[in-house]
């Protein structure tokens, strides 16, 4: 059974568009997945999710695990009926957490035991135990589990760790039942080329569906972030889909696409709706700043989005001030169309071969910024 299908259909530079194809359906790609940990996108209902553009999103293992919990999920449908999204879901392994909770965790060679971050309680997290609730939850795309290390980590802590990695991605691939989703395996190795390259090496033994890029914007220099990018990306297999992971800046989504990234997430658009700052073409609004009390113009007169076509900037202002729930909809509404649409453009340059002056003007339009929203320092990723 091909749990997963790849196709390029064209190329401008190294950005290339293509299809892929999951049992659920197909996503276009370069996509974006909006990010739904708790089995939901905050705020919003799933077909207002899709009426953004969004054809894949993603859920996280571990926190469906502590709650409500894989069986129940499985019990009322998986997650697809669980939660009433029809389309493609992404599953993390709950990998991150490995990171993000490295307070409540040990790691070892069988796997990871975590104290609950809701009540202490003890839960195991092993290469076996996260194909079984990624398949409970009915997750068409699956994570192997793995370490996101530490920014700083030794080298040697980093050999050890992707050469587990590895280790723990067999197992993942022996654990999973014919009916499971696909599974993809996560390329590690922090900020050194040449144990990125060992990682993929161990890798690519395997028979995985796609390759992750993980461990990345978690407080390494940009420019030495898209270093690793672009000396990773061109070695794995061009026949399979490329997830960048925990990557949402506006100006990434479009450098990364095209150094050939497929496929994308990050809380960024939805947690900074909930923040009071909307993205825009010429950088981020702070709705907040009092310079929109009075201001009758919409965020974005260019904007298809409701809160743009409906509302204005001091409508959204009051709301927000008011700490109303309409203003976290709308400004989520906002972003999110903003993201998917940007997405939309890219596939569009992409198909025109016209990706480098898209790049260009999008990066002119940027420099204009004069509101600038809040800093977003956490590396985009779902904890």
């Amino acid at each position: 059974m091909q749990r997963l299908r790849y196709q390029q259909k064209a190329a401008s530079g190294a950005a290339r568009l293509g299809t892929m194809t999951t049992r659920r359906g197909a996503v276009d790609t370069p996509a974006f997945m909006p990010v739904g940990t708790q089995g939901t996108v905050k705020g919003l209902l799933p077909e207002e999710v899709a009426a953004q553009g969004a054809q894949i999103i993603l859920a996280n293992t571990y926190h469906l695990m502590v709650r409500p919990g894989a069986e129940v999920v499985a019990a009322l449908g998986g997650l697809h009926g669980f939660m009433g999204w029809t389309g493609p879901i992404l599953t993390d392994s709950g990998g991150f957490q490995v990171f993000s909770l490295a307070g409540l965790r040990k790691v070892e060679e069988e796997g990871v035991s975590f104290r609950s971050h809701l009540d202490g309680r003890l839960l195991r997290l092993t290469p076996e135990t996260a194909v079984e609730a990624q398949e409970m939850l009915g997750s068409d795309l699956m994570m192997m589990l793995d370490e996101c290390p530490p920014p700083g980590a030794g080298r040697d802590y980093l050999e050890r760790s992707l050469e587990r990695d590895a280790r723990w991605a067999s197992r993942a691939l022996a654990a999973r039942g014919p009916r499971g989703g696909a599974l993809l395996g996560i390329v590690q190795g922090g900020v050194h080329l040449d144990l990125r390259r060992r990682s993929l090496e161990l890798l690519a033994h395997l028979d995985l569906d796609g390759y992750a890029l993980g461990g990345l914007s978690v407080g390494e220099p940009k420019e030495v972030m898209m270093e690793v990018i672009a000396a990773t990306v061109p070695r794995l297999p061009q026949d399979k889909p490329v997830y960048l992971m925990g990557v949402g800046e506006p100006a990434d989504l479009v450098a990364c696409a095209g150094l050939g990234v497929d496929l994308f997430d990050c809380v960024l658009p939805t947690r900074m709706a909930r923040n009071g700052t909307l993205l825009t073409p010429r950088g981020r609004l702070n709705i907040r700043n009092s310079r929109h009390a009075h201001d009758p113009a919409p965020v974005d007169e260019d904007c298809g989005c409701l809160a743009c076509r409906r509302f204005s900037r001091a409508y959204l202002r009051h709301l927000f001030m008011a700490r109303e729930l309409l203003a976290y909809r709308l400004n989520t509404i906002h972003n999110l169309h903003y993201i998917l649409e940007l997405m939309a453009s890219l596939r569009q340059a992409i198909r025109h071969d016209t990706y480098q002056a898209f790049a260009r003007q999008f990066a002119a339009r940027l420099a204009e910024d004069d509101d600038p929203g809040e800093a977003f320092t956490e590396g985009g990723k779902h904890v």
